[in-house]
């Protein structure tokens, strides 16, 4: 249960920064559905990088492993 609660913590410490820097954008003369959807987009964007990183990762320990039983790499 102390995991959760520090999720919870750490998550409520993220929204406070969030509504601060949602704020930030608007008084810049961002609108907030630019704010919206410029967060929406960066959300993507980092399981895009994960999924990436992942595949990366695992195709380089997968390719020595072909290498080192006589198969070809590509």
């Amino acid at each position: 249960m102390a995991d959760m609660k520090h999720n919870l913590t750490c998550r409520q410490s993220l929204a406070n920064a969030f509504q601060a820097l949602s704020d930030e954008a608007v008084k810049a003369g961002w609108s907030e559905g630019d704010v919206a959807l410029a967060l929406a987009l960066a959300e993507l964007a980092e399981e895009r990088v994960i999924e990436v990183t992942a595949k990366v990762i695992m195709e380089g320990f997968i390719h020595p492993q072909r290498i080192a039983a006589g198969g070809r790499n590509g």
